[in-house]
């Protein structure tokens, strides 16, 4: 297999199904592509039990600005259990870890008070670390934006404190770097919009999470200690900007789902042409990066019912 870079035409699939027998890694998101944030989507707990009969290496990669066992215990509340994937990568563990360590690259001796953007005033990005939330901007050595209270609060909102972050020089940490986020079938603005907009105030910020490289090579490493390489690997995602670029640049496949982010570029229409001429437009707009499938959902070929699976022991 090569890299989505290099990709010509996109193959328009039924279901993952199609491609299962060419890959052993499936590295698959989560928002937008196994469940909305409310519910999980037709088919997904089935598709994920096909490919684990198949003794696919299933790791979960999201953006998500909370840790990975908080993002585990919200899928399983979803119906997709422990056993139905192999691993969770979410850009708030990688966070995390960073400041727990304070030992390298951006998070290299950063600091121990910070000012956090989250989403519900969640501060499980720093539980269990020597780390103090402060409410005044001049009492902190950095900022944490992990969330963001869309649609409840728009980015006007947040521009206040901002503005005061940047006049005291704090550099920012970006846990999220989605622009965009689903909830309950909604777009709804994601925590890289108010980091977008900390940049525009003149601050400084590191993005953690897709489409940057340094998450892909974490969940790269995790594989090849299962003897599985790029090559062998595939990318399932609804956003080309994080999913789709991110893959490419890390010399993966990958997979558009068309539900999601870009659901309103692609319409209802089954009809192939339309479908091409609106993966087009997507393309032109992502300087030419092209999935190298496209499927409607996360199911293994028509959607079907969920059937139940059998639990395994990990």
């Amino acid at each position: 297999m090569q890299g989505s870079s290099k990709v010509s035409k996109t193959k328009f699939c039924a279901g993952i199904s199609d491609i299962s027998d060419g890959y052993s890694g499936f590295i698959i998101d989560q928002w937008g592509v196994l469940h909305d944030g409310v519910k999980a989507y037709d088919g997904v707990i089935n598709c994920l039990t096909e490919l684990k009969e198949r003794h696919k290496y299933i790791i979960i990669l999201s953006n998500s600005g909370k840790r990975a066992q908080t993002n585990a215990d919200r899928l399983s509340e979803l119906g997709i259990t422990s056993d139905l994937y192999d691993g969770i990568i979410t850009s708030g563990e990688v966070t995390w870890q960073g400041l727990d360590e304070q030992s390298e690259g951006y998070f290299k001796d950063i600091g121990k008070k910070c000012v956090l953007i989250s989403r519900g005033g969640d501060r499980t990005i720093v539980d269990g670390l020597d780390i103090e939330v402060v409410e005044n901007p001049k009492n902190a050595d950095f900022l944490i934006i992990s969330g963001s209270d869309a649609p409840d609060k728009i980015l006007e909102d947040y521009e206040p404190l901002l503005k005061e972050s940047a006049r005291y020089n704090l550099k920012a940490i970006c846990a999220n770097p989605d622009s965009l986020g689903i909830m309950g079938g909604q777009n709804i603005m994601g925590p890289g919009t108010i980091a977008a907009r900390y940049k525009d105030f003149g601050g400084i910020v590191e993005y953690i999470g897709k489409p940057h490289q340094p998450i892909y090579q974490h969940c790269i490493r995790l594989l090849q200690k299962e003897d599985i390489y790029p090559g062998q690997t595939v990318m399932v995602g609804d956003t080309m900007a994080h999913d789709i670029l991110g893959g490419s640049l890390a010399n993966i496949d990958t997979c558009l789902v068309k539900r999601g982010v870009h659901s309103s570029v692609f319409g209802d229409s089954e009809d192939l042409a339309e479908t091409d001429r609106a993966l087009n437009i997507l393309v032109r707009q992502y300087n030419g990066v092209r999935p190298n499938y496209l499927v409607d959902d996360m199911v293994w070929g028509k959607a079907l019912p969920d059937r139940k699976h059998k639990r395994r022991d990990k």
